[in-house]
């Protein structure tokens, strides 16, 4: 164990959270730059000074890939941050994506002891500093890998799920190898999450450090099309494959005018954006319908939702609203996303659901027809349903529509592999605790098992597999 603190455990606990510092909202609402800026180095020890390093750390129970907090943060108070590093990729494949986009306030920092009286460490900000300086320092905190095994891998999908695989297989001495349908590498990561709040280059910089932890890539592959699960293994002979395609299916409301122009998916929405590069405004022509100086609404209450709505802001939009038909506090987007919004001048519109969207003669949107709504009874999700109020219908004008309800699993791998086992919305059927599917061989996890969750969820359960893989290639048991 590195240094310990040395100062008082009271003292300690009087320390306030340091602040993360952030680029200006009115200056940041008009382009792509990253809103968090990072800690210094002066204020990433204050913050690892104010750990209590507790007996039992509930922090890394409540993390879904258990990294070793309470060893990271001694590491960073110790001053040796490449140690830190190399600590946190023992668990963790991206530590600087996890940093910037884990809800780390319902997981580790809400099982941190320090959060039921005050602030909790701020652990996400740690995890980013750490990672942020490996990066700068071009030096890489390379955890050891086992001697090689002779046994091979095919992940299908470079998305959060399939690069943590990656990373704990190689380490395990696998050969390991990723196939990804487009032509850049991170799935969601890269083509769901905005620049804003997750930069590119952040994302290629932890894909080229698995690469030089062994593991290998292959894009434009469409494996479902290009290539079928049984090929993989029978022709290219893989002892075992994990398929991590995620959801990427959009889903819409269902209601009249959604073939209206101007409609789209958060999903078509933010690839467009993301992948043909409408952030770079100066380089690239806009492959969205242009949102400048028009009136846009953003259906939904996620993480999802929030990042269409605050790219339309960037993007120029005259007004950018978001419509979700609970209450503010059911909202699922993360409260920092949430702060962030109404910061950049997110108008938002509770208790509203669109029931109709309108359009003009020539096939172009003009508005939405909107219900208030009001809360009844809780629901399955345990949030409280809403329920539309009678005679409170409006037209809220709008020229652009994107629909962040949600998401659901894309058919294709499932209707090449007939033995592999789905549920009746074509979900891959995975044990929970091995993500073993019906298939000897094939595992799954992520989005494509569960329906769409977060980032560090489906890092989570590559981790999982991972362990799952690792004992059948040694065991042969099935």
């Amino acid at each position: 164990m590195p240094e310990s603190n040395l100062l008082p455990l009271k003292d300690r606990m009087k320390i306030p959270r340091v602040r993360m510092p952030e680029l200006d909202s009115q200056v940041r609402s008009r382009n792509f730059q990253e809103v968090n800026l990072g800690l210094e180095a002066a204020d990433a020890l204050t913050e690892a000074t104010r750990c209590i390093a507790c007996a039992k750390p509930a922090c890394v129970i409540d993390c879904p890939v258990g990294v070793k907090i309470k060893e990271v943060v001694a590491l960073i108070y110790a001053g040796d941050y490449l140690a830190a590093a190399a600590k946190l990729r023992e668990d963790n494949a991206l530590p600087a994506v996890t940093g910037r986009v884990c809800p780390q306030e319902s997981q580790c920092e809400g099982g941190c002891v320090l959060g039921k009286k005050g602030a909790p460490v701020a652990i996400g900000n740690l995890e980013r500093f750490v990672a942020d300086f490996e990066r700068a320092s071009g030096l890489l905190g390379l955890p050891a890998a086992a001697p090689s095994t002779g046994k091979s891998v095919a992940i299908v999908g470079s998305g959060p799920a399939g690069l943590s695989a990656a990373g704990d297989l190689v380490q395990k001495g696998h050969r390991v190898r990723v196939f990804e349908a487009l032509h850049e590498l991170g799935g969601v990561l890269i083509y769901g999450i905005p620049e804003f709040r997750l930069p590119k280059s952040i994302v290629k910089s932890e894909v080229d450090n698995l690469r030089r932890m062994g593991v290998e890539f292959e894009t434009n592959v469409v494996v479902g099309k290009s290539v079928t699960i049984d090929e993989l293994m029978h022709n290219e002979h893989f002892d075992a494959v994990f398929v991590a395609t995620g959801a990427g299916l959009p889903r819409f409301l269902g209601v009249p005018g959604e073939h209206f122009n101007g409609v789209y998916s958060a999903n078509e929405f933010l690839t467009r954006v993301n992948l043909m590069r409408a952030y770079q405004v100066s380089e690239y022509d806009a492959p969205v319908y242009d949102c400048h100086d028009r009136d846009v609404i953003v259906v939904g209450g996620g993480n999802t939702a929030m990042d269409a709505v605050r790219t339309a802001r960037r993007l120029g939009a005259r007004s950018a609203t978001l419509v979700y038909r609970r209450s503010e506090a059911e909202m699922p987007a993360r409260l920092e996303e949430v702060k962030h919004a109404r910061q950049e001048g997110i108008e938002f519109r509770m208790l509203t659901n669109p029931i109709e969207f309108i359009g003009d003669e020539k096939g172009w949107l003009t508005g939405a027809r909107c219900m208030k709504m009001e809360l009844g009874e809780p629901d399955q999700s345990g949030r409280r349903s809403p329920v539309e109020i009678k005679g409170s219908e409006y037209i809220l004008p709008a020229n652009v529509a994107i629909i962040g309800v949600g998401t659901t699993a894309n058919p294709l791998i499932q209707s090449s592999t007939p033995d592999l086992k789905t549920t009746s919305r074509n979900y891959i059927v995975a044990d929970p605790a091995t993500t073993r599917t019906s298939k000897r061989g094939v595992f799954a996890g992520g989005d494509i098992v569960t329906g769409g969750a977060t980032v560090i969820l489906a890092m989570g359960a590559g981790r999982k597999a991972a362990a799952a893989i690792d004992d059948y290639l040694t065991t042969s048991e099935w």
